[in-house]
């Protein structure tokens, strides 16, 4: 079965929610924060969208952003592709970090 296509927000803008795979951890420690943090920030520069606010739990995170240039689809593939290459690499690990896509509500 197909997957639902994703509701576009009228405003651009949305709140984002991204969950480790079986509910897991996505940060064992601060630095794996931080370097979320940093990419965060390093992907706002390249001005692909605006970041109002975030919210990092052990095992999820919760974003509002406004889409810029890009579509939200395509900023958090770059966001998250980053993070997981960065997880993967430090930790020795291969494969899935996330759980399914992620989420989306328009504001």
């Amino acid at each position: 079965m197909p997957r639902q296509q994703r509701k576009k927000s009228n405003s651009g803008y949305y709140h984002v929610m991204i969950r480790g795979n079986d509910r897991k951890n996505i940060f064992l420690d601060e630095e794996d924060k931080q370097n979320f943090i940093e990419i965060l920030y390093q992907k706002k520069q390249e001005n692909i969208y605006l970041l109002h606010a975030f919210c990092l739990m052990d095992n999820h995170v919760h974003l509002m952003l406004q889409e810029g240039e890009v579509n939200i689809a395509n900023i958090m593939k770059r966001i998250n592709i980053s993070y997981v290459h960065y997880f993967n690499k430090k930790y020795k690990k291969i494969g899935h970090l996330f759980q399914d896509r992620f989420k989306s509500e328009g504001i």
